[in-house]
C-alpha cells in the first residue's frame, strides 16, 4: 500500500473541553518539576506501572479490545479500574476507537493515522478531530460485549471518579508534591507515551511482517509503554496477547499476563509464533479484524 494521505477528517474546530484539560495537566506536569520529592517520584513510577501496564496495556488493550486472553470477571474489572486511573477517557470509548483503528488502519476512517500528519496522529485528532466520541450506534456495533456489562457501562460514564479519589488520598497522605507527580506529571507523561503508539510506531521503526499498513516495531516506544511499541508484530497478529516475539523485544505487559496465567487467573491465551522472513505473508484485509472480534462480542466471556 502506498503512503498517500488519507481523506482528511471533517474540520470540527477546537474541542475546548479536551484542550483545556490537556493544557491544565501539562501546566501541572511542569509545576511538578519545581516540587521534586523522591518519595513522590517513587509513588509516580509505581502508579505509572499500575495504570499504564496493568490498566492500559494488559487491560484496555490486550484483554478488552482484542480479547487476547480470558480472566475471571473480578480480574477484568480490577485491570479496567487500573486503566481508569490513566485518565485516557471512558474505556468503552477507548476500545471502540482502537477497534475502529484496526478495521481501517492507515486508510480513510482511521481515527489517527500519521498519513494525515504526525501532529494529527499524536494529539491533533483529540484536540480538533472526533477524538473518542462516538455515536451510540457505533459503540454498540464495535463493543457489544462491553455495553451489556453494567460495571463497564458505569465506569465508562464515571471514568474520572477513581482519579479524583486517588488525588484526595495523595494530598491527604503526602501533600502537594504527591499530587503533582503521581497525578499531573504521571498522567501527562503516559498520555504522550500512549499517543506515540498512534504516531511514532506508524512512522519509525522496523517491519518484521509485511502488513498492508504502516505499523512498525519501535523499541523506545516499547520501553515507554511496557511493550506496546512492538506494533508491527501486533498489527500482523492483533489478537495475540504477546507483542514482543523475539527474546530481545522486552514486553512487560506480556510478562504480566504470563504471571496471571501461572496463577490460574488467565486462560485461553492467544499467541503467535515469530516466522522467518521467507515465511512472512501479507496480512488479511483490515475488515477481518472486526470479523475476528465478532464471535467474542456475541459469545459468553
Amino acid at each position: 500500500m502506498s503512503k498517500e494521505t488519507t481523506s482528511k477528517h471533517p474540520a470540527r474546530g477546537i474541542n475546548w473541553h479536551t484542550t483545556i484539560f490537556m493544557a491544565l495537566f501539562h501546566v501541572g506536569a511542569v509545576a511538578a518539576l519545581f516540587m521534586f520529592n523522591w518519595k513522590a517520584l517513587v509513588a509516580s513510577v509505581v502508579l505509572w506501572w499500575v495504570t499504564a501496564s496493568l490498566g492500559v496495556g494488559m487491560g484496555f488493550h490486550r484483554l478488552l479490545t482484542h480479547r487476547g486472553y480470558k480472566t475471571p470477571k473480578s480480574v477484568e474489572y480490577f485491570l479496567t479500574f487500573c486503566g481508569a486511573l490513566a485518565l485516557e477517557g471512558g474505556h468503552i470509548l477507548w476500545v471502540v476507537t482502537h477497534r475502529i483503528h484496526h478495521a481501517h488502519t492507515d486508510v480513510p476512517g482511521d481515527p489517527h493515522t500519521p498519513r494525515d500528519g504526525g501532529w494529527w496522529s499524536h494529539i491533533g485528532w483529540m484536540l480538533t478531530g472526533p477524538g473518542q466520541q462516538h455515536e451510540p450506534s457505533v459503540v454498540e456495533h464495535y463493543a457489544p460485549d462491553l455495553v451489556k456489562d453494567r460495571f463497564h457501562v458505569w465506569l465508562n460514564k464515571y471514568y474520572w471518579a477513581p482519579i479524583v479519589l486517588l488525588a484526595l488520598i495523595l494530598v491527604a497522605g503526602g501533600g502537594w508534591p504527591y499530587l503533582m507527580w503521581a497525578v499531573f506529571f504521571r498522567v501527562t507523561f503516559n498520555l504522550h507515551a500512549t499517543w506515540l503508539v498512534n504516531s511514532a510506531t506508524h512512522m519509525w521503526g522496523k517491519r518484521r511482517f509485511a502488513t498492508r499498513v504502516d505499523s512498525r516495531n519501535n523499541w523506545w516506544v516499547a520501553l515507554l509503554t511496557f511493550g506496546e511499541g512492538w506494533h508491527n508484530n501486533h498489527h500482523a497478529n492483533p489478537t495475540s496477547a504477546r507483542h514482543g516475539l523475539a527474546w530481545y523485544e522486552v514486553d512487560l505487559n506480556w510478562y504480566g499476563i504470563s504471571v496471571l496465567k501461572m496463577l490460574g487467573l488467565a486462560w485461553d491465551v492467544k499467541l503467535t509464533k515469530m516466522r522467518q522472513p521467507e515465511e512472512v505473508k501479507v496480512i488479511v484485509p483490515a475488515k477481518v479484524v472486526i470479523e475476528q472480534l465478532a464471535p467474542v462480542a456475541s459469545g459468553d466471556d
